[in-house]
């Protein structure tokens, strides 16, 4: 509870914050400022226009996709780093998956925090070493949770306690996938992180850190708490819409 106070003062410097503080990640036209990586493809080869921009969106799609997917994980990756800030993002999941898309997959996509960046990834890494906020779309059974936390290549603290399982489940209900979304990702740089949706706090985590399965030859060692890094979208063969991507850098305002 002590560290509540912290989460406060970031939410109302988010609410008070003028339009004009955030910045647009994102600009409604094209793909400026960001660069892609897609497992097996050099950076930039955007293959099969797998991102794109549609009526205003950032998208990812599948529509050029001949026969099955096979492994193609993409991510686009904003250019610049950066370390204290709250990411807010609208997104909805739109078609079908690509035939041969893994069903953990379904609906499942997330923006990639405290990333190595595109151009440090090696040819056919799936995934970049980063902690994620991972975005699920309800697949119609059960339950399904939104805003969980996922680690390639990464560790996290809850609780005073190190977690090494790659994916934990956040307090959220779930959500219809294919209707629009607001998420915000409250980055404190080593310190805490929180996933909020609609003022709801369904995850909190702190000390992110190198550890686990990395990519061969990876520069920095296990334990290696990770201060900054790049954000990015995923591709993991579901369509996916993202309306608004913008950030609010709390840098020096604390």
């Amino acid at each position: 509870m002590k560290y509540l106070p912290l989460l406060l003062l970031t939410v109302l410097a988010g609410c008070s914050a003028g339009r004009g503080d955030w910045i647009q990640l994102f600009n409604g036209e094209d793909l400026s400022g960001w660069d892609i990586k897609i497992s097996g493809h050099e950076l930039n080869d955007n293959y099969r226009n797998t991102f794109r921009v549609e009526d205003g969106l950032l998208t990812v799609s599948y529509a050029e996709y001949e026969g099955t997917w096979g492994g193609e994980f993409g991510h686009i990756f904003y250019q610049q780093p950066f370390s204290d800030y709250i990411l807010r993002v609208e997104y909805r999941f739109a078609g079908e998956q690509v035939p041969g898309g893994p069903g953990w997959a379904l609906m499942n996509n997330g923006a990639m925090l405290h990333s190595q960046s595109a151009r440090s990834m090696l040819l056919d890494q799936d995934f970049p070493v980063s902690i994620e906020a991972q975005f699920l779309g309800g697949a119609g059974e059960g339950e399904r949770t939104t805003m969980n936390v996922c680690t390639p290549g990464t560790h996290v603290v809850m609780n005073g306690e190190l977690v090494t399982a790659h994916c934990t489940s956040s307090s959220s209900r779930t959500f219809p996938g294919r209707e629009w979304l607001t998420v915000e990702m409250h980055v404190h740089g080593s310190g805490f992180i929180y996933h909020v949706i609609d003022g709801d706090t369904v995850m909190t985590y702190e000390q992110p850190r190198i550890g686990g399965e990395l990519p061969e030859g990876f520069p920095l060692p296990a334990g290696t708490l990770l201060e900054s890094g790049y954000i990015a979208l995923q591709a993991e063969s579901h369509g996916i819409e993202f309306r608004t991507i913008e950030l609010l850098d709390l840098s020096g305002k604390r």
